[in-house]
């Protein structure tokens, strides 16, 4: 029998603390680190995305990051090739892969090795389902959702229209909710031998967290770094920039908001998005969880006994 890929995987919601405690963990285990981040692809989008500097990798490579400009597409058929490739890349090296990040589609994509958009597809139901978000609005679409598949509808923002769309149009093609189709792409066996584990706070600091990290992001420049995005041509409207963090500060740009209101939403959006990335991982019979204390030390000993553990099975 063929052997398994050992592949770690370490995910969680924004602003808990993976890419500090994933480097520690690169260390140890030596492992290459594959960011599992929808929008740490992007070229020039550094401050928003919470994307590690050079300094902080600590000489760390790190893959599938800066990947596509903001104005090309990117899917997650694209993500799974490109990862399968770093993984062999990381093998042939002798080093461990280890994804890192909060977009829980890419993570089960690779590690079940399934194709979550391969059926479904009608482009006339697309055409009309895009057109009826021109005309009602991005909410009426996602509370659409919400009648047919309650569960995608928990899991995807009602601005990531291009997943709501997706979730519409192949329930409409097959009958079949999208949820229900992934999680029986997710009964096949995987070609990996993974530890996957997701970190959590308690709710109330993690929210902190994300208002600090916020803030920090804006003394960075996050606003500097919206401007020259929108400057360079790159739409308001494309699927980059739909990202947390830009479209709010493209809209304090165009005058729709107060700076106050918009680093108010900018806040409130990030901490909704991190309650829907944890809504995502309790559907997950294999992930396990790290409730972190702030003790590093005792994090960091008991992340590497869970990937031993798991690594042995």
């Amino acid at each position: 029998m063929k052997q398994k890929i050992p592949i770690i995987a370490i995910v969680g919601p924004t602003g808990v603390g993976k890419t500090d405690l994933s480097l520690k963990i690169a260390r140890r285990f030596d492992a290459e680190i594959i960011s599992a981040d929808s929008m740490q692809v992007y070229r020039g989008m550094d401050i928003g995305t919470a994307k590690p500097t050079e300094a902080e990798r600590g000489g760390i490579p790190h893959h599938l990051i800066d990947v596509v400009n903001p104005d090309e597409p990117f899917s997650v058929a694209r993500y799974v090739e490109l990862a399968e490739a770093a993984i062999a890349d990381i093998r042939s090296r002798g080093k461990i892969p280890m994804l890192v990040g909060g977009t829980g589609l890419y993570v089960e994509s690779l590690l079940y090795h399934a194709d979550f958009e391969e059926s479904g597809h009608d482009t006339a139901i697309r055409d009309e389902l895009t057109a009826y978000v021109e005309h009602h609005g991005a909410e009426a679409l996602h509370a659409m959702l919400a009648e047919v598949d309650p569960e995608s509808a928990a899991t995807i923002h009602p601005n990531n229209i291009r997943r709501v769309v997706r979730a519409m149009e192949h329930y409409r093609t097959t009958g079949i909710p999208i949820s229900a189709h992934n999680a029986q792409t997710k009964q096949k066996e995987s070609p990996y031998r993974f530890a996957l584990i997701c970190l959590t706070r308690e709710r109330e600091e993690l929210y902190a967290r994300i208002d600090r990290r916020v803030d920090i992001m804006l003394a960075d420049g996050l606003l500097d770094e919206v401007a020259s995005l929108l400057q360079q041509g790159y739409s308001r409207q494309s699927t980059a920039m739909q990202g947390i963090g830009y479209k709010e500060i493209a809209d304090y740009f165009r005058g729709k908001s107060t700076y106050h209101e918009c680093v108010s939403v900018l806040k409130r959006g990030t901490r909704r998005y991190a309650k829907r990335q944890l809504t995502w991982w309790r559907r997950n019979k294999d992930v396990r969880y790290l409730p972190l204390c702030g003790d590093a030390d005792r994090e960091e000993a008991e992340l590497v006994n869970m990937i031993k553990e798991e690594m042995e099975r």
